[in-house]
Order: structure tokens, then C-alpha cells, then sequence
């Protein structure tokens, strides 16, 4: 099988997914994208600006001061209310559509 060339937005958020998710390991989310474990692993280093095989410990990012944290906060919640309501707009529409269809 040949590599797949993957746009540079889709490597940046894969990168960022990772580091959103404290517990998650490389190997999970590569497999939740669908991409080879060792190809995040790549962009993950190639983001911090280290070769593939380099051993460093990222940069520690600066902490935001309490205000942010509680605007960033307010947007995550009011966010992940809007993608419910899709997310239950779409079940809805998967059930019907299921419905509909006479195989």
C-alpha cells in the first residue's frame, strides 16, 4: 500500500486532538482519525520541532490567567451543547432514513 498524503490542516488538528485529551494515548487517537500510529507520531514530533527519534520533553505551555479560563470554558460548554443538538438531530434523521429504506 502506497502513503497517503494527508493536507497540512488535517495533521495540525490530529496534533491538537492529541494534546486535548490528557489521558489518550497516540495509539487511540490514531485509530479514533484512521491514520498509522507511527504517522501521528511523526506530526506530533514534527509540531514540537523535534526529528522523528529525537528524545526532549515539550515545551510547557504558558497557564492563562482566570478570566480566559473561564471564557474559554463558557465557549467549550456552549460548543459541546451545539454539537449534541446535531448530534440528536442526526440520530433522528439516521432512524428515519432507516425507517424509509426497503431493502
Amino acid at each position: 500500500m502506497g502513503m497517503k498524503h494527508y493536507p497540512a490542516e488535517f495533521k495540525a488538528d490530529a496534533v491538537a486532538l492529541y494534546r486535548s485529551r490528557p489521558g489518550a494515548t497516540i495509539k487511540s487517537v490514531a485509530a479514533d482519525l484512521g491514520v498509522n500510529t507511527e504517522t501521528l507520531r511523526n506530526w506530533i514530533r514534527a509540531a514540537d520541532g523535534r526529528r522523528p527519534g529525537a528524545h526532549s520533553v515539550p515545551a510547557v505551555a504558558p497557564q492563562p490567567d482566570g478570566d480566559a479560563v473561564q471564557a474559554e470554558l463558557a465557549a467549550a460548554r456552549k460548543r459541546i451543547r451545539e454539537l449534541e443538538e446535531e448530534r440528536d438531530i442526526l440520530r433522528k434523521a439516521a432512524r428515519y432514513f432507516a425507517g424509509e429504506t426497503r431493502w
